[in-house]
């Protein structure tokens, strides 16, 4: 279904007696969205405030939702159901990641496996969420793509972008990339999502940046995955009954912090959610995308910047979704999820071919279930390409399985020479006090809230934090 193209004035009193200034008033403690935003997408979706068509007999939206900035929109067909200031200008934190793996994971094989340089590490900024990767160790790709959606791992980012011809390098392709999805609202200054000044997305950027990464079968994989095992450091074996010591490389458990897929204490994993991304720094507060599905319905989810208390980006989250599967078929679109321009140009008959001739449907392979021996169902998605219908309309059509229990085994490569990753520390305690046992706080008031598992000695958000870890993206 494609959807159609969608004063202040002050007075001053005349009085002979002196005249008194007033003092200003104090700057608002809620900033407030700008009078006008981008259109892409429909006009609607450019104004300020919320914006929603309920036919008859419409669920209401959801109460007291205090996030600055959300958009509910159909993955499938990109209708937009509703949306709040869903162009606002805002700090993206680690829902960043979506569009750095847009960017970097086509361009590298999953099995290839890397050394980690220190330089490799330079940059990673002061209280950065971290896998735990460790200099002078070897990591596959694969490895490096389960720490940057599971644990949000700044390091995993920056290796990456290393291997990818470095970050400045990254950065200017990501952007390149947000220019061809017409993510016009977003301006990337670092790969991770960590605070920098300029550096900003938008609700509506962010669901392009998940729609386009679903795309690709790898992405979903990752993004889906619950708990993998990640490469530790390496450990001898003792000498015994004339056996020689041997080594062996030690893993240790990360689970996802998207708390829609992995759940808590007081948000239940949500059925039928397949991924996205989370993140939280202290200017950007908590960001999320998901993605869910349930019957022949796949909708996108993305909330910024809500109001204090625990999960709450899941909560509202969780709460819109509910709305949109309601709504299903009562309530008129107020804007679209735009096609890249990439997309648009590919689609368009040449000047050559015949009027009859239409671009070729690409039919795409299921995604594979993989490992881990969860419940899984396929998604009623077909296959992935741009149809001209009148109009152009970017379709989500992938297999997508459901993730509960869903887990997944990095791959621990062997030293390519004898002696190889001597330099590392080879203790495993290591590895898990700098990567499995990092918390990943989801709002300041709660330290532990992203920990794998809950406990963990020192909190680098919530009561105590520095100002280093404040500005640590999630």
């Amino acid at each position: 279904m494609v959807l159609s193209a969608l004063a202040l004035v002050g007075g001053t009193a005349l009085t002979t007696a002196p005249v008194a200034h007033a003092k200003p008033s104090p700057p608002s403690a809620t900033p407030t969205p700008p009078a006008r935003m981008s259109a892409v997408g429909g006009d609607r979706l450019g104004q300020p405030g919320t914006q929603v068509s309920p036919l008859t007999g419409a669920p209401a939206l959801p109460g007291k939702l205090t996030s600055r900035s959300w958009i509910v929109s159909d993955a499938e067909t990109g209708e937009v159901l509703a949306a709040h200031n869903p162009h606002w200008k805002l700090p993206p934190a680690s829902t960043l990641k979506m569009l750095f793996a847009d960017t970097v994971l086509p361009k590298l094989d999953k099995a290839q496996t890397h050394k980690v340089l220190p330089s490799d590490l330079d940059g990673v900024g002061a209280g950065s969420s971290l896998v735990g990767i460790k200099e002078n160790l070897t990591y596959t790709v694969h490895d490096l793509w389960l720490g940057v959606f599971l644990r949000s791992g700044n390091d995993a980012v920056h290796v990456l972008s290393s291997m990818n011809g470095g970050v400045d390098a990254t950065v200017l392709e990501m952007q390149r990339k947000a220019e061809d999805l017409q993510a016009d609202d977003t301006t990337v200054i670092s790969p991770d999502g960590y605070d920098m000044p300029g550096q900003v997305s938008s609700a509506y950027d962010l669901t392009l940046f998940a729609r386009s990464g679903l795309q690709n079968a790898d992405f979903r994989e990752y993004c889906s995955t619950v708990r993998a095992q990640f490469p530790g450091g390496w450990k001898k074996t003792k000498a015994k009954k004339g056996k020689k010591a041997t080594k062996k490389r030690s893993t240790f458990e990360i689970q996802n912090t998207n708390r829609l897929l992995s759940g808590d204490y007081d948000v239940p994993t949500y059925q039928g959610i397949a991924g996205v991304k989370n993140g939280y720094t202290t200017k950007a507060g908590n960001t999320f995308t998901g993605v869910a599905q349930r019957g022949d319905r796949t909708l996108l989810v993305t909330v910024m910047h809500p109001g204090a208390g625990h999960n709450m980006a899941y909560k509202e989250a969780a709460k819109l979704l509910d709305w949109g599967f309601k709504a299903d078929g009562m309530v008129t679109p107020v804007g679209m999820l735009v096609p890249p321009k990439s997309a648009i140009a590919s689609a368009s008959p040449s000047p050559s071919a015949s009027p009859s001739e239409k671009p070729r449907q690409q039919v795409a392979a299921p995604a594979s279930s993989g490992g881990g021996g969860g419940a899984w169902t396929a998604l009623a998605l077909t296959g992935g390409s741009v149809l001209v219908v009148a109009a152009l309309a970017y379709l989500v059509r992938r297999r997508w399985p459901l993730p509960q229990q869903r887990t997944a085994k990095a791959a621990i490569p062997a030293p390519t020479k004898p002696g190889d990753d001597a330099a590392a520390k080879p203790a495993e305690a290591d590895a898990v006090k700098d990567g499995a046992e990092r918390p990943e706080a989801e709002d300041e008031a709660a330290a532990t809230d992203e920990a794998t598992p809950p406990k963990e000695g020192a909190a680098e958000e919530g009561a105590g934090k520095t100002e280093a870890t404040a500005d640590r993206p999630v």
